[in-house]
């Protein structure tokens, strides 16, 4: 919706402030996976180590979700259409499931938009809690 790549480069531009190191992969087009008719997506993935030790996977979760409004994004229409989504699908060898927070993604392994543009630029990046490879789970989607 609107500006994609001025959007995207916008909210990266502030993850950067916690992840200086921050690298991002191309942008990649596909189908929604939704219900609702709407146009393709365009993706990509970003790895980063963090500059403030002291922020928790919840609280970068509050700033994702303070990028998505900032951006537009109005929570009206499950899996509808909106101008951004930052999700947090990993964090380290972290394994958690909380209700507002499961790491890793739980649907991480079956998403092709997500595994591709992250094994551009983190293919041996392992996934817990067995340890395979972003580039290994890629190949098994076929």
């Amino acid at each position: 919706m609107g500006d994609v790549e001025r959007r995207f480069d916008w909210a990266i531009a502030r993850l950067r402030t916690y992840f200086p190191d921050l690298r991002v992969a191309s942008l990649h087009r596909s189908a929604a996976v939704s219900p609702v008719p709407q146009p393709d997506y365009l993706n990509t993935a970003a790895v980063g180590h963090l500059r403030d030790s002291d922020l928790d996977p919840e609280s970068l979760l509050a700033v994702c979700k303070a990028l998505e409004r900032a951006a537009g994004r109005r929570r009206n229409v499950r899996f509808g259409p909106r101008p951004l989504d930052v999700d947090i699908v990993l964090w380290g060898d972290r394994v958690s499931d909380r209700p507002e927070l499961t790491l890793p993604h739980p649907r991480l392994r079956e998403r092709r938009f997500v595994l591709e543009p992250l094994a551009e630029i983190a293919p041996d990046l392992r996934v817990p809690p067995d340890g395979v490879t972003v580039a290994e789970l890629l190949a098994r989607l076929g």
